[in-house]
Formats: structure tokens, sequence, C-alpha cells
């Protein structure tokens, strides 16, 4: 009797795992709207995965690094997670992958009353393009051509790219469509901002395994994974998504 209640306290700890998790110090970008708001801890993205940390008694603590220190603060071991590896892979530095907690899905954006067709790069001879910094070196067969035209720009404040696309001063934009969203939603609460309306052209295949946190701890790591899966099943990812994005 006393070995059955001994394997059946094991079986329960197991299942529910430890009652007090670890404090996780993961590295963030800077201010990425909707996704991360340093300022007050907030975003799509430090939701989604504060809350599936919790789920197994795990507690975030986000520090905040310009990008190119991100993967850097994780491969110096000044943080026990990170949100992205910026395309280097962080398994030789001891990180273990989680599942995809957000989806980042760029797309060119452009008038509707423009008739825009963008299937290929040529599509863009002639357009003037405004994207968010950096995008010319990850998209350079997209971009290349429309630099070298001097027709190429990019912005830091997003919030303008949805402004100056329906002022018409740029042809396209490139942009994550949530982000875009985002701005174009809060310009019309804050400001009564009437926007045009706008076509998507998927110009890249959103590959989930492309942005993905890595943690240090592989308990930790499955346990966020547990807690993910949870907050899709019960309604409460998309419920954090809608929080930001809904009208």
């Amino acid at each position: 009797m006393m070995r059955f209640a001994a394997m059946l306290a094991f079986l329960v700890f197991a299942t529910i795992g430890p009652a007090h998790g670890a404090e996780v110090k993961m590295a963030f970008g800077e201010k990425i709207p909707p996704f991360c708001f340093p300022e007050t801890n907030s975003g799509i993205e430090l939701e989604v995965i504060g809350e599936s940390l919790a789920y197994r008694g795990h507690v975030l603590k986000p520090l905040y690094f310009s990008f190119a220190r991100v993967p850097l603060a994780f491969k110096k071991g000044e943080v026990d997670a990170t949100m992205t590896d910026l395309g280097e892979d962080l398994t030789p530095y001891g990180g273990f992958y989680g599942d995809p907690a957000v989806f980042y899905d760029n797309v060119f954006l452009t008038l509707k009353e423009k008739n825009f067709t963008i299937k290929k790069p040529d599509d863009l001879h002639g357009l003037t393009v405004v994207s968010f910094q950096g995008a010319s070196k990850r998209y350079p067969d997209w971009l290349d051509a429309v630099k070298k035209a001097g027709h190429y720009y990019e912005l830091a404040d997003q919030e303008l790219q949805v402004l100056t696309l329906n002022g018409g001063r740029y042809d396209v934009v490139l942009s994550d469509r949530n982000i875009f969203k985002y701005f174009t939603l809060k310009l019309k609460k804050e400001t009564g901002f009437q926007p045009k309306p706008t076509q998507e052209h998927h110009f890249v295949k959103l590959n989930p395994l492309d942005y993905r946190p890595i943690f240090r701890d592989k308990s930790v790591r499955d346990d966020f994974n547990v807690g993910l899966k949870h907050l899709k099943e019960t309604g409460r990812y998309q419920a954090i998504y809608d929080k930001y994005l809904k009208e």
C-alpha cells in the first residue's frame, strides 16, 4: 500500500510539475508595438510568453536590448532565454528552442485604388517603397533594385508608414501585417483617421520556425510549450491578440 501511495504521489508531481517555478530573465528587443511595450512590460509577445510560462509557475522577467544584442545577451549568459535568435543557431550555446509564440508576417501593402499587382521583384519597378529599418538586408532579392533606383526608404516610426501610404507619398509599404493594423487602429481611435482600403501582397512564405523563443533550461522550455498549448486550446491566445488588434 505504501509503495502504491508513493508511486501515485510521483505521478501526480510529474503531471503538475514543480510547485515553485523559476524566474526567467528573457531578452527582448526594443519597442515593437503591438508585440512589445517596454515601458509597461506589456504587448502581445510579452503576454503570450509570460502567461505560457506562468502556467507551470514560472515568472517572466523581461530585459530589453537593441536587436543586435538580443542573441548576444544569451550567448554571454546575461539572460536565461531570448525572444529570438535573429537567424543565428543558439543550440551550440546551450539553447533549447520553444514553439513559436507569435508570428511576424511581413507583406507589401498598397492602396486598393492603385490596383497594383506584386508577385515578383520586377513588379516593384518604378514604385516607391517604404519599410521598417533593416528590411533591405533581409530581402535583397526584392529591394536591391528599388534601392539602386533611389525609390527605397526606411522609417523607424512605423506609424508614419500608415499615414504616408494613405496620403500617397509612397506606393508600397513593407510591414508586418499586424503592426500595420495596430497603428491604423491607433490612429483611428486617437485622431479620427480615415484609412483608405489597402491590399496585402504576400511575397515570402511564412515559416513559423523562423521566429522562436530559446531557453537555457530544457525543463523550462518544455513547461513553456505546455503553457502555450494551453493558451491556444482555451482561446486565451486569440484573446491576447484581440486585445490589441480588434476594432
